[in-house]
């Protein structure tokens, strides 16, 4: 009988190694790097294309113009909001009377056109598609280092988010030896970027098309910066092509790993374990945050499944496209508008800022297409990739109005060459729009302590 048990003390054991073993691949162990190929997105079977870099200006047809004038005159009486309720349902119908006969009265498209024209825009084929950017050059360099800086947008933005920014980025700053070039491009699907025809243009394929277009401009090293989906696009370039990325800044750092998420969970035991005492609201208790997600996400679920579905009624009405747009830069710029009147909307943006975003959506045509990019990013292959490390030099900044939030304690793990970590109190998810000052001194900030990081190397050698 002693023989036995050993055996059977031996088995077990050898069982238990193993099983820890295959936990630890699970949680901890990095999946590989996809292999991703420069797929043709355009309708058809692949065929050669004018890949010239091709100048762009907006121009909407009058035609378009005079039929969303007519929708909006004939759009139907709204549903009157309850007693004593704002925002906590979607947004308020008063609310959006309101936005409405400004829209049909006071904004003119014409006198906007001409304003985001101000700025030079391309289009440029790329494995099928035309793609929007705009490309706007340093106002003087005396003598300073000219660094590319590609920015990409997410939803429901455009690139219109970053019309503040530019000239705060791209003239030289004093105790500053560089400036940015900016390359502000439109994603596939969004604004006057062409949508893919064909099925599988997700995220993590976008990052082949950034990669391409940055090479079509003749640019071998540069950096980048992503909010919302156009973080993770920047984050897979940083890991894809580490050669090609001088340095990441990001507005929507996460790790989304299965270790991230068992620290996050034995943090709610202790969290000063993983979190400052200050923003411990940020997370904990999880069922707060968890009631959160509930409330706030049901678009993304929808928009991940049945976007064309969604995208038939908001293509057909364009108060209907401006609600559904607008009630996120109600709730994700300070979660607080929902109790306001206004949404909380006037403190951070005028009318005709948001009607901006709105109207691009609308006259492209591309809220269904812009969609999409859910239903393509949110499948295994990008749950896989959210384990995937990062090492080029990366800077972290969260807007602590924004609707998500992981502290230093979590981003190292997958960030491994974090440089620069801020935490801005004014301001939330559409950073660049809300709060333009505060986003471009980040961005200078961190890409100063890559530079330095780059020049000590040197230095060392």
């Amino acid at each position: 009988m002693g023989f036995i048990r050993k055996i059977v003390f031996l088995i077990v054991t050898i069982s238990i190694v193993l099983l820890g073993i295959k936990i630890n691949n699970l949680l901890f162990q990095e999946p590989p790097l996809p292999v991703l190929g420069n797929v043709w997105w355009g309708p058809g079977a692949e065929s050669k294309v004018d890949t010239s870099i091709r100048p762009f200006k907006i121009n909407v047809p009058q035609k378009v113009l005079d039929d969303l004038e007519q929708r909006l005159r004939k759009a139907r009486q709204f549903t009157p909001p309850l007693e004593n309720i704002q925002q906590q349902y979607g947004i308020n119908t008063d609310l959006l009377a309101e936005i409405t006969e400004f829209w049909k009265t006071r904004y003119d498209w014409t006198q906007r056109e001409r304003w985001l024209n101000e700025y030079p825009q391309f289009k440029t084929n790329i494995q099928g598609l035309d793609i929007h950017f705009l490309h706007v050059k340093p106002a003087e360099t005396a003598g300073r280092k000219v660094l590319p800086l590609l920015m990409l947008h997410g939803w429901p933005g455009s690139f219109r988010e970053f019309y503040g920014v530019i000239p705060l980025l791209t003239q030289p700053q004093e105790g500053k030896d560089f400036v940015f070039e900016l390359i502000i491009a439109s994603l596939p699907g969004f604004g006057f970027s062409q949508p893919a025809s064909k099925p599988g243009l997700g995220a993590l394929e976008c990052a082949v098309v950034f990669k391409n277009l940055m090479q079509r401009l003749g640019f071998e090293k540069y950096y980048l910066h992503g909010g919302d989906w156009g973080a993770v696009i920047v984050t897979a370039m940083s890991s894809l092509y580490p050669n090609s990325v001088l340095g990441m800044h990001s507005t929507m750092c996460f790790d989304d790993s299965p270790s991230a998420t068992i620290k996050t969970i034995l943090g709610s035991f202790y969290p000063s374990f993983i979190i400052d005492k200050k923003y411990e609201n940020k997370i904990y208790p999880i069922s707060a945050t968890f009631e959160r997600m509930l409330l706030e996400f049901g678009y993304m679920h929808l928009q991940a499944t049945k976007p064309d579905t969604v995208g038939v009624g908001l293509n057909d009405s364009p108060v209907g496209l401006a609600a559904y747009i607008l009630e996120k830069y109600i709730t994700w710029t300070n979660e607080d508008g929902k109790t306001l009147p206004d949404g909380g909307l006037k403190q951070k943006y005028s009318y005709v800022e948001l009607l901006d975003t709105v109207m691009i959506y609308w006259v492209t045509n591309s809220i269904t297409t812009s969609m999409r990019i859910y239903a393509e990013s949110l499948n295994k292959a990008s749950m896989e990739f959210a384990g995937i490390t990062v090492n080029v030099p990366t800077a972290c900044t969260r807007y602590l109005n924004d609707i998500g939030y992981q502290p230093d304690s979590l981003l190292t793990s997958r960030y491994r060459n974090l440089v620069h970590t801020a935490d801005i109190e004014n301001g939330g998810h559409f950073a660049a729009f809300e709060v333009p000052k505060a986003f471009a001194n980040d961005v200078w900030i961190a890409v100063e302590k890559m530079e330095n990081s780059y020049k000590s190397k040197k230095v060392s050698k």
